[in-house]
């Protein structure tokens, strides 16, 4: 086994981790707060903070990592998860609105340095000359960590059922302080260190393709998030009546699926990984969610109509993201990589952010299907944006 083959391993089962009580954590708050009697609106505005300081450690984490080492930004993102955990472990007196922020706000932060170390970090363990390698381990990566995210749904409506939210919030900070201790000792010493010194102005990207590729990547995930994040879940409890344990093992079934096809999706594209391959699965993307929004207008079998597209939209949705995940890491320099990344995902931050606000707001005022006109909008203009990449695509090995 290569060294190279080694650090990748370990910097996957970091993220895989980190993952796995992310999904959980994510899964546990809405429910828990929902079964408070907390509003649609109000349970997406706990996420407010999350959202908001994914969009800032994006930007200052890969300055940090160019400064510091990919290897410290992604321990520091393990070791924050571990603290927001702990922030949401005291008595249920204590669980505030502000409180509850405060944590996912931390949360946040460890989310977007892990993921963006890890994704850095396999920029500078492939060679520039193999991309057809590079663009596969990155949809591996996408595709499993989006898989586990899955699980961690799952677990998190079953934690909450068994353990209840205090108990849930422990086990898995004790059990991720595990893996941050294991790899405080085997992660690589300065990896993604730049050898210059990066000014702080280089936090913004200079890349005409890397501010295309980021502007279509935040409306690709604003317009999964405006359904998916509140509106969905809230509408399956209330409206299909299923109990907790049955929705999460829903959205983690979702969202295993998903990062399957996120980790097969060079076998869809084949070689057509540049421009017109966006814009082509962008456009049919857009055409799902209102699909689904006519489907659920005009009163056909709802169950039928909203699972039967969701599935169809997680297929479209993973192949575009995972797409976008290769075409940002070969875009991106290879001295202080993380810069460049950092900055395509405060992009996708931002995406999520306005994704969370939107769906809870919108649902509460106007029902789901107002969620899904909105994210077929969104979608459509990510198309448009995708038109305006580069022409050419980086040569494939």
């Amino acid at each position: 086994m290569t060294a190279a083959i080694r650090q990748y391993l370990v910097i996957t089962g970091n993220y895989w981790a980190f993952t796995l009580t992310d999904g959980a954590l994510r899964m546990l708050v809405v429910l828990h707060f929902h079964q408070l009697g907390y509003s649609p609106l109000a349970i997406a505005l706990l996420f407010v903070f999350y959202e908001f300081f994914g969009v800032v450690t994006n930007l200052v984490g890969g300055y940090l990592g160019a400064r510091i080492g990919l290897n410290r930004t992604m321990n520091l993102g393990l070791f924050l998860q571990i603290v927001a955990l702990g922030m949401l472990a005291v008595p249920a007196a204590m669980l505030t609105v502000p409180w509850v922020m405060a944590a996912q706000a931390l949360s946040g932060i460890a989310k977007d340095l892990n993921k963006m170390s890890a994704k850095s970090g396999i920029k500078l363990l492939v060679p520039d000359e193999q991309q057809g390698k590079l663009y596969k381990w990155v949809a591996i990566l996408t595709g499993s960590k989006n898989t586990l995210k899955g699980v961690g749904f799952f677990l998190g409506g079953v934690l909450l059922m068994t353990l209840g939210f205090a108990g849930a919030v422990v086990a898995m900070a004790v059990a991720l302080g595990g893996v941050w201790l294991v790899s405080l000792f085997l992660l690589k010493q300065e990896l993604g260190k730049s050898k210059a010194k990066p000014k702080f102005t280089d936090m913004f990207s200079k890349s005409r393709a890397i501010n295309v590729l980021s502007a279509a990547r935040m409306f690709l995930f604003g317009a999964r998030d405006v359904w998916f994040v509140v509106a969905l879940p809230v509408y399956l409890h209330t409206v299909f009546g299923w109990d907790f344990w049955k929705v999460g093992g829903f959205l983690a079934c979702w969202v295993i699926g998903y990062g399957f096809i996120q980790a097969v999706a060079p076998r869809i594209t084949g070689n057509r990984e540049g421009r017109q391959s966006a814009v082509f699965w962008a456009t049919v993307l857009a055409l799902i969610p209102a699909g689904i929004a006519v489907g659920l207008t005009a009163d056909w079998s709802l169950q039928v109509v909203l699972i039967g597209g969701l599935l169809l939209f997680g297929v479209v949705f993973a192949i575009n993201s995972s797409l976008h995940s290769y075409l940002i890491v070969s875009y991106a320099r290879g001295d202080g990589v993380s810069l460049d990344v950092g900055f395509y995902y405060m992009s996708n931050a931002a995406g999520r952010l306005l994704g969370t606000v939107l769906s809870g707001w919108v649902y509460q005022a106007y029902g789901l299907e107002a969620c899904l006109w909105i994210s077929a909008g969104l979608v459509a203009t990510a198309a448009l944006l995708s038109v305006l990449l580069p022409d050419q695509r980086p040569a494939l090995a």
